[in-house]
């Protein structure tokens, strides 16, 4: 058996964050249940962990070169490793794999996050020893204490798989591509691209975890799906991603793109439309100065980072797309929905914004793989300094109070030529781009400033805002506009724990109507 990831890339900390790796350099089997009962528990959502035999550790880092195992020491391990599991409440068998590396044979354990946790282990091996659950906290396995904050937790996520992890009932075992799973394996270096060829398609699937079940039901899961199938919208609606390209800023004049297939492969194909038709350089000469000065209207690095980060923390049980809205000034990019507490419009201001919960912990891991994403809380920090080195003014990130959307603003280079546009607070034609903030929480467009109007004369829904305004024919437009005015905390949904509800109306806020008074 193989597995799904590159090992020297795992080793060194490129795919998988350190807090998920633990190395040992022998078998100590009170401590190896604990650790697999903690990354089987996955309390953050993380994907769980790997362990790995065979290699010492300083400071939750590889010493190497490996010490190694004796091939009979692993094999042994891996016989005592089922009896040990057993221990585990309820049962728990990580997939255990000998790896050759650096000339030395380790034993590589995969926990992938466990479908029935909470898991408990005993305290000790000894006979009659009481049982405790065990979570890691950073790079540290820890004993939850009876009544604690954990504890909580942990009963809170019995009865909670990740969306992208569940078993997708809908779904036969014929809806993944091996195709694209190959290609995904070779991209990434497995080991397992070479032994794909010689195993059943069936095993392959369950190696990668991407199929579950008995062999009489083995159904896909949804990662799988939304990766390795050519149209995974099929099954999930909102699998897509949409770039508008606005001429002015009613939306009269716009140009639409979708991006389908696999997640990975649509994140490709829309940054290579936006880098080709959007994305531009401009060179200015400085007088006394041999070399000229160049910057982008938008740089790449940031464009990447925001729409990956969508991919990756949107829900797919929600049936809106990820859309990405190029305008004259500005590109934003809206997913669904926001991020999970205690995250915040004050948590977004801050310099680094970390996450206690991933809402996709398969579909991270694979992203990671590929090199798409970091997974490290990383992304907000990037966009910013991206932003910051190319001389652009500083990113937006905003939800609002209910978190039912994210929104991220790109703001043009404030010297890049653009095409004549309306300022955005007086509705006046202006050349070049508008600079410094204006009107309004972070700038209200006239068709939004009419919404709010229409909003103050009490509640209306989507239907009856796009009729006033006499854009029934545009309902695209309409929800956007709707979504950006609740990120921007100026409407607020009459129902919001069921945001696509067809009785659901929006309310102006205060901020809504201190904005139509600016």
């Amino acid at each position: 058996m193989a597995l799904p990831v590159n090992i020297q890339d795992l080793i060194n900390g490129r795919t998988v964050e350190w807090e998920r790796i633990e190395f040992k350099a022998g078998w100590n089997p009170e401590d190896l249940v604990h650790s697999i009962c903690a990354f089987a528990n996955d309390i953050n959502n993380w994907g769980g962990g790997y362990i790995i035999l065979g290699i010492e550790e300083k400071k939750g880092r590889p010493l190497l070169p490996p010490v190694g195992l004796e091939h009979e020491q692993a094999d042994a391990m891996q016989k005592k490793l089922v009896h040990l599991c057993h221990r585990i409440t309820p049962p728990y068998f990580p997939v255990a794999v000998p790896v050759e590396f650096q000339g030395k044979t380790i034993l590589v354990l995969w926990v992938p996050g466990g479908e029935t946790r909470p898991y408990n282990a005993p305290v000790s091996l000894a006979r009659n020893s009481p049982s405790v659950y065990y979570v890691r906290h950073f790079s540290s396995t820890i004993k939850v204490r009876d009544g604690s904050a954990e504890e909580r937790q942990l009963y809170q996520l019995a009865a909670k798989i990740p969306f992208d992890d569940r078993i997708n009932h809908q779904a036969e075992l014929e809806n993944l591509n091996l195709t694209l799973i190959r290609a995904f394996l070779k991209e990434i270096g497995s080991e397992l691209h070479a032994a794909a060829e010689n195993i059943p398609f069936r095993e392959l699937c369950r190696q990668m975890q991407i199929a579950r079940g008995p062999d009489e039901y083995l159904k896909p899961v949804n990662v799988g799906l939304l990766l390795f199938n050519e149209q995974p919208d099929r099954f999930f609606r909102g699998a897509r991603i949409e770039v508008i390209e606005y001429q002015d800023e009613v939306g009269d004049r716009f140009t639409e793109k979708i991006f389908t297939g696999p997640l990975h492969v649509q994140l490709r194909s829309a940054l290579q439309y936006l880098k080709n038709n959007v994305v531009k350089e401009q060179v200015l000469k400085v007088p006394d100065r041999p070399e000229a000065v160049r910057f982008f209207n938008y740089p790449s690095v940031a464009l990447e980072e925001a729409l990956a980060n969508a991919i990756y923390h949107r829900s797919y049980e929600h049936q809106s797309t990820i859309e990405v809205n190029v305008r004259n000034d500005c590109i934003e990019i809206l997913s669904f929905p926001g991020p999970f507490p205690p995250i915040d419009n004050k948590a977004l201001k801050k310099s680094r914004v970390v996450s206690r919960d991933y809402r996709n912990r398969r579909i991270g891991d694979f992203l990671k793989e590929m090199h798409l994403t970091e997974g490290r809380s990383t992304g907000i920090p990037k966009i910013r300094q991206a932003m910051k080195r190319n001389g652009s003014p500083l990113p937006i990130f905003e939800t609002d109070k209910d978190r039912t959307c994210f929104l991220t603003i790109l703001r043009i280079h404030p010297l890049f030529p653009t095409n004549k546009q309306e300022d955005v607070s007086t509705g006046e034609q202006v050349e070049g781009p508008v600079e410094g903030p204006v009107k309004g929480p972070v700038g209200l467009t006239p068709v939004e400033r009419e919404v709010l109007i229409v909003c103050s004369q009490g509640l209306r829904s989507a239907k009856e805002i796009s009729g006033k305004l006499g854009l029934a024919g545009k309902p695209g437009y309409i929800k956007r506009t709707l979504a950006n005015l609740i990120g921007k905390e100026c409407l607020e949904f009459t129902l919001p724990e069921k945001p696509g509800s067809r009785l659901q109306k929006y309310r102006i806020t205060g901020e809504g109507l201190e904005a139509l008074k600016r």
